[in-house]
């Protein structure tokens, strides 16, 4: 398992929070997933007795806060939010996310690199939500992050991984940095696949959160990553156009 910045994860899955049916049933999803993050958002943080008590339930969980920059479309803005979850979750720690399209939410990834390079200079630990793309990856890291979280597919869509070749180009470029496969996930087999191809963790909250079960959905997903992660370990075989048999045939006895 890859440092994410100062920190050893002691499972690859990170989780939302959002949209779940109730707060009870996301602290039974998340216990039975595993995670090691939670994502927060600022504005899911909110004000009053609310905020607080789902602030409360998840510091009762002990895993590491990801707050989100979700929402944000300039600069200005997504640095502001970033500021202001420092405070509110007491972490350097941030997912920024910097939307640049209203109908895939596709990251502004121009804008992003600006705010990545503003935040790191002031002392947080950035985790960016972008797209495959191996200059816009190599901007990031110029700009301070050490950590690239690439789209599997659009946010919410369940599609899961829509570029797999992007990716598999991806990890082959950044063999030293972590990467975490965010956004896209619908199935357990998403998961494991991205996994399969040698990332270090996966980001997901929809595929959970609005599952007709959301707690057997939550510990399929952790199933899956492990099972992801220890596939990638072993080092798989490689496709193959042809068939090769599985049994030798030196030695076999031959009747005529």
């Amino acid at each position: 398992m890859r440092r994410f910045y100062d920190t050893d994860l002691a499972t690859p899955l990170m989780l939302g929070t959002a949209q779940y049916p109730s707060p009870a049933i996301l602290d039974r999803a998340f216990r039975e997933s595993g995670a090691s993050v939670a994502t927060v958002s600022l504005r899911r943080e909110g004000a009053g007795g609310a905020g607080q008590s789902f602030w409360s339930m998840i510091r009762e969980l002990g895993v590491r806060v990801l707050p989100n920059t979700a929402g944000c479309h300039t600069v200005k803005e997504a640095v502001t939010t970033a500021h202001m979850a420092r405070e509110v979750f007491d972490t350097p720690w941030i997912k920024l996310e910097l939307i640049g399209h209203t109908d895939s939410l596709q990251p502004d990834v121009f804008q992003l690199v600006e705010a990545a390079r503003i935040l790191t200079e002031d002392g947080f630990q950035v985790f960016p939500y972008t797209t495959e793309d191996l200059i816009v990856g190599e901007r990031l890291l110029s700009a301070g992050c050490e950590v690239l979280m690439p789209w599997g597919a659009p946010i919410g869509s369940g599609r899961g991984l829509a570029n797999e070749y992007a990716l598999r180009a991806m990890r082959a470029e950044f063999p030293d940095t972590p990467l975490v496969v965010d956004a896209g996930i619908g199935l357990p087999s998403h998961a494991a696949r991205a996994m399969e191809l040698g990332f270090d963790a996966v980001l997901l909250n929809t595929a959970v959160a609005r599952a007709g079960d959301p707690v057997a959905m939550a510990r399929a997903m952790a199933l899956a990553v492990q099972a992801g992660q220890l596939a990638h370990q072993a080092d798989p075989i490689e496709p193959r156009d042809m068939a090769e048999a599985s049994t030798p045939v030196i030695g076999k006895a031959f009747l005529t």
